[in-house]
């Protein structure tokens, strides 16, 4: 309707009309374990475009979430282990033993490291949709990746947290892939572009990676 009205309030001067809104959507977000909530905040830009009389309507939204390296997991076991043939050079040892070896400092001698990263994703709607799914698309983003940053946290959600990063190790690539196989799914959706940024804690650079739908004509996996 507003492009429609943009254009035919300037017929003398224009074929075509643009508007764009940028602005953050904040929704509350429930804690992992406690019984407590909190605001996050979503960076989104809305742009819809009306060439020829077709209107083209895409949502771009930002997602920041939880990376631990694969690579640097793989080696804090290797160090672990190392650790253990060290401490332990019987060939029978209780699980008492271990059990209680793997709670010291001794025991975990090796951490991955981990960063806080961004998804951002850019959809095009199919001309017959008449709803903005900017809630949905964001809720289907942080399902799939399982590690979006959290509002409320006492000890026992971030000990939930904690396990979801051990059980999810992703590189920048992987969480591209995730994504977009989650986007494949949507039916209302025409085409789709992401960028993935991982803020490195080990390197001075970030780690990027992206991926686009595909479409011939469509939104290229190019910086």
């Amino acid at each position: 309707k507003l492009l429609t009205t943009i254009q035919q309030t300037h017929t003398e001067t224009a074929k075509n009309a643009t508007v764009g809104f940028t602005f953050d959507l904040l929704l509350s977000r429930p804690a992992l374990i406690s019984a407590n909530q909190g605001f996050n905040k979503y960076p989104i830009t809305l742009c819809g475009r009306l060439i020829e009389g077709v209107a083209h309507i895409e949502l771009e939204f930002v997602v920041h979430y939880s990376s631990t390296c694969p690579a640097s997991a793989a080696l804090s076991r290797n160090l672990i282990q190392d650790q253990f043939k060290r401490d332990f050079r019987e060939e029978a040892v209780s699980g008492r033993e271990v059990h209680e070896w793997l709670g010291t400092q001794a025991g975990v001698v090796a951490t991955p490291h981990g960063q806080r990263s961004a998804a951002t994703v850019k959809v095009q709607l199919r001309s017959d949709q008449s709803m903005f799914p900017l809630t949905n698309l964001i809720d289907l983003v942080e399902n799939s990746l399982e590690t979006p940053v959290q509002t409320a946290v006492k000890r026992e959600d971030e000990r939930e947290f904690a396990l979801r990063n051990g059980q999810n190790p992703m590189f920048c690539e992987d969480a591209a892939r995730i994504i977009k196989q989650a986007l494949l799914d949507r039916e209302d959706l025409e085409d789709f572009v992401i960028r993935i940024r991982h803020f490195e804690s080990l390197h001075a650079h970030d780690a990027v990676s992206m991926v686009a739908k595909g479409l011939p004509n469509g939104f290229k996996a190019i910086p």
